[in-house]
Formats: structure tokens, sequence, C-alpha cells
């Protein structure tokens, strides 16, 4: 694939998983910020709610990124309808709340597959486009707090975000001589629906959250989204291979 000439200012970018939670939150600054976003996501009703809410700043598309062998056709649909991809954020993942005893193989992988594989086979197709692009692109991860210290009952989530973190540097070493950065962002214990609901139903595990991050409170969607723009940005124009933790000082507390 030959160099791809400039022909437009606007910047394109790919969120997965970009309808809900921190997704959706990262979409919002892209969209405010005039980035063309397009999102991707498997549930039909929030991806018809981002197109009401963001209008034709948003394109949606319902695909299952578990199925690996469409990931490369839809790279290139994508591409020669929007004539760029500026930037990708690896943020669909699924989890899973089960005692290590009871984690089955196949749900092991089932994890491992939609945070993991699915990330490295988008993230190298769409790096490719990137790659014949006179100006690069940015790649951002999104790991967790379960990469920085052990959480028990999350083993297949702490698995795939653990090697997310890793192949964010080993990416970063081979891409950014390219013109591509690779960063990762590892957000704590955030204030989303899915994060309510586990630990309002768990006030055990709630309260040790609480106690040992610094800030003493839960994030916001839009604190992560921050940071993910940010790593967009020219702002961190000489930073690539980092993980940038974004939880009250959750990591490091006592």
């Amino acid at each position: 694939m030959g160099k791809i000439m400039k022909e437009v200012h606007q910047k394109i970018a790919i969120v997965t998983g970009g309808a809900s939670g921190l997704g959706l939150a990262t979409t919002r600054k892209f969209v405010e910020a005039g980035i063309k976003t397009i999102i991707i996501g498997r549930d039909s009703d929030k991806l018809l709610k981002a197109k009401e809410e963001f209008g034709n700043q948003v394109h949606c598309i319902g695909f299952d990124l578990g199925e690996l062998s469409g990931i490369p056709p839809l790279v290139d649909t994508i591409y020669r309808q929007f004539g760029r991809i500026d930037i990708l954020v690896n943020n669909a993942g699924i989890n899973q709340k089960k005692d290590l005893f009871e984690v089955t193989d196949e749900e092991f992988i089932q994890v491992i597959h939609t945070n993991l594989c699915s990330v490295f086979s988008l993230t190298r197709e769409v790096a490719k486009i990137m790659k014949a692009q006179a100006w690069g692109g940015n790649i951002i991860m999104v790991s967790s707090m379960a990469a920085k210290y052990g959480i028990p009952k999350v083993i297949a989530y702490t698995a795939a975000k653990s090697a997310i973190e890793g192949i964010t540097k080993a990416m970063a070493v081979e891409l950014s001589p390219l013109g591509i950065r690779v960063n990762c962002v590892a957000p704590g214990f955030i204030r989303t629906d899915m994060s309510a609901a586990a630990l309002n139903n768990d006030p055990e595990r709630k309260q040790k959250v609480l106690g040992r991050t610094p800030m003493g409170k839960l994030g916001d969607p839009c604190d992560v989204a921050e940071a993910i723009y940010y790593f967009t940005s020219d702002g961190a124009k000489y930073i690539t291979g980092t993980s940038l933790a974004i939880d009250g000082g959750n990591s490091i507390g006592f």
C-alpha cells in the first residue's frame, strides 16, 4: 500500500464500545473537539441513542468484534468510506466476576478472545492504514486497575488487561517510528452503570475501593475521556508506550 496523501482536515476516530460508559464519554469528547467518530458496538438500541444524540458527527456500525474474520473487511469498508483513520480507541470489552475455582476454560478463553484477541486484530488492521498515511495516527488502549494489582474474582479480565499493557509497549516500539503513537489508559473505579451495579451490590467491596482511594471518590467517565483525548492531541506528541492510571490515586493508595 503506497502513501495516502492527506485530502481533508477533519480527523476520523474509531471508538469501540463507543455508545455507552467510558466509550460514550470518549465519543462525546471527540465530537465536541470536531472529530468525526465511528462507533462500533453490538447493542443496536445504544447505537441508535448515540446517533440521536450526536447526529451526523457519528457513524454507528453494528458489529461483533469477536468475529475476527470480519475485522479486515470492516476496516477496509471504513477506510473506503471516510478516506482516513486518525484515531483508534480500543474500549470495548467484557468482564466476569467469578471465583477462580469456578471459572471454566471456555469462560476464560471467551474473555481473552473479546478483550485481547479482538483488540489485536482490529489494531493490526487499522495500523496498516495508519502506516500508509503520511501523517500516521494514534492508538489508545484501555486497560484497568486489574493490570496494576491483584483483584479477586476477575482472573480472566486481569489476564487480558495485563496483556493489553504489554502489547501497548510492544506495539509502540514497532509502530512509533512509522508515526503511529500507542498509549494506554488504566481507569480505576469509575462511576458507570456497570460499576455502580457491581459496587452497590457489594458494600464491603465498595468501602474497600473508597478506603484505598486517596481522593475518596469514584471517577467520572469524562475523566477517562479527557485523558484519551490528551493522548491523541499534539500536547502528547512525544509520548508513546505509556499507561496512565486514572484512578484518584487508587493504585498507590494504602
